[in-house]
């Protein structure tokens, strides 16, 4: 993760407030305030939303949602959305959002996953939902309510109760619930190969620390901050909700990434903060009406998840002034490193802009295969210790127990620091591939390619084009007499796991290139294959 703000670590005697009531509080300290500009313009004061939260809070508790259940939810970009992980969070259960872009039969096994008691659905996900539904028939089937209303055609499928019309009788106040930094906050998901996306089990302790610092700009006169939300709450959009709410600014909501539609958001609402990932920034930088807005709201714009280019980063500076902020993490680790908009001139080898250095409380160590650690400028496997490092994989002691040893994690990244301390990243040890809207790792794709009768062998790997953006490519041995197009591997592999996992590129080839260990060699096919 990104962070936005700098960060202080909470005095051990104050009492422990989570992440959750922490916002709330916020929001009913200034209660005329507006806090949410949803994505058809509807506006939402700090006060209602907040009464909202609360309320629903109370209707959960009534409904057996607590500490140790999960609260599950099939939502979008809406001001129902954050509602309900505040709810949730304030009832004392773990939440686990549900990713748009994977398929039903991976959304239904997460959900089965996780010990889902009750699952949330907005109006941004009810087209979704019957798929899912379909697939969690059967005992263990989690309790269904909707976030509104339900669909409005009547010919649509009945989902279940409109919970928030539910809460409306119960008291706009705190439930009371003792919830400790000890206590799970939720279950994100990443890539994995077993089947299903692995999952990351967080605490309340770590996350509440994102709330310690004061903003970037402390000055008494400085704008409050307005965050445009055009990436998923359900990622870093969410964090970066909870951080400007929390610190009295004001959150818009747009239902996905246009960058015609987040350029005028930017002038329009005036904007301050952004998070994107690269390649949705170059779409910015590429886009006609880049020219003719105004930018001047601008004060932050936060970028990482994935490799960048360092020459367009440098564009995205001429372009945008000196408000870009690196920030190097993962939701194993929470904030790793950040580098400012001022350090932007820090480079290492080959003109590679750093990633930024450790903030306070991270410990960063380059290590070699044998865990030897490496002196200043040399390569290495990047760990990092601090106190806001993952509780572990959920239901996986042998995946946690491969990744954390003695306090350290290790990330699966190639990298080195210089002199000053900075951080430069030069590789994944693991292969995953990092697309936007997810993770992809190539063994998942490719145990579902051998299952196609035109696929005898295939080999997934991840391409970067010339901005650094990774693309899904699938090097394939033909089964006797079948000529599979890439059309249909798309569809197939859509429907069984999600969009996101779909090749982009199919090559078919005689023999998949092996190493002398006879694994497939990646490396030489991206080298040999057309791009």
């Amino acid at each position: 993760m990104v962070a936005p703000y700098t960060q202080e670590v909470a005095r051990p005697d104050q009492e422990f407030v989570s992440a959750p009531a922490l916002i709330l509080r916020s929001l009913t300290a200034a209660p005329d305030r507006r806090a949410v500009t949803t994505a058809d313009g509807t506006e939402i004061t700090a006060g209602d939303l907040a009464a909202t939260a609360y309320r629903l809070a109370h209707e959960l508790i009534a409904r057996g949602t607590g500490r140790g259940t999960t609260v599950t939810l099939l939502t979008g970009n809406t001001a129902e959305a954050l509602v309900a992980r505040y709810a949730a969070g304030l009832a004392g259960a773990r939440v686990v959002n549900l990713y748009d872009g994977m398929s039903a039969p991976v959304l239904a096994e997460i959900t089965a996953s996780v010990d889902t008691t009750l699952l949330l659905v907005d109006a941004e996900r009810y087209a979704d939902a019957p798929a899912l539904l379909s697939l969690l028939d059967g005992p263990g089937r989690p309790t269904v309510l909707t976030l509104g209303p339900g669909p409005k055609d009547p010919a649509a499928e009945a989902i279940g109760e409109d919970v928030i019309a539910a809460s409306a009788h119960h008291p706009a106040e705190d439930p009371g619930v003792p919830v400790g930094p000890d206590d799970h906050l939720g279950i994100r998901h990443t890539g994995g190969t077993t089947g299903i996306p692995k999952g990351i089990l967080s605490l309340h302790g770590p996350y509440r620390r994102a709330f310690d610092g004061p903003l970037a700009d402390p000055r008494p006169d400085a704008v409050p901050p307005r965050f445009l939300a055009a990436t998923s709450l359900a990622h870093l959009a969410g964090v970066y909700s909870d951080v400007v709410l929390h610190h009295g600014g004001s959150v818009v909501l747009q239902r996905s990434f246009d960058p015609g539609h987040v350029l005028a958001a930017i002038e329009r609402e005036r904007i301050t903060d952004l998070w994107v990932l690269p390649p949705l920034l170059y779409r910015l930088l590429d886009h006609p009406a880049v020219a003719r807005t105004d930018l001047s709201s601008l004060q932050r714009i936060a970028y990482g998840g994935c490799a960048s280019s360092s020459a367009r980063i440098r564009e995205a500076i001429e372009v945008f002034g000196p408000v870009l902020v690196s920030g190097y993490g993962m939701s194993e680790a929470q904030n790793i490193a950040v580098l400012a908009p001022e350090e932007h001139d820090r480079v290492g080898h080959g003109g590679q802009i750093s990633v930024g250095r450790p903030l306070p409380g991270v410990e960063v160590a380059i290590r070699d295969a044998d865990g030897t650690e490496l002196p200043v400028g040399e390569q290495g496997q990047v760990h990092v210790r601090s106190a806001s490092l993952m509780a572990g994989y959920w239901k996986r002691p042998d995946l946690t127990a491969q990744v954390l040893r003695d306090g350290w994690l290790d990330t699966g990244d190639i990298g080195y620091l210089d002199a000053d301390g900075y951080l430069y990243l030069a590789d994944r040890l693991k292969d995953l591939i990092i697309v936007v809207g997810g993770h992809v790792y190539p063994t998942e794709v490719e145990e579902l390619l051998l299952t196609h009768p035109d696929v005898a062998q295939c080999a997934v790997y991840g391409v970067r084009d010339e901005q650094q953006a990774e693309h899904v490519h699938a090097a394939v041995v033909p089964a006797p007499g079948r000529h599979p197009r890439l059309e249909e591997i798309r569809a197939f592999v859509t429907a069984a796991k999600g969009r996101i996992y779909a090749p982009e590129a199919l090559h078919l080839v005689d023999a998949i290139a092996l190493t002398p260990v006879g694994k497939p060699d990646k490396k030489r096919l991206r080298e040999t294959l057309p791009h």
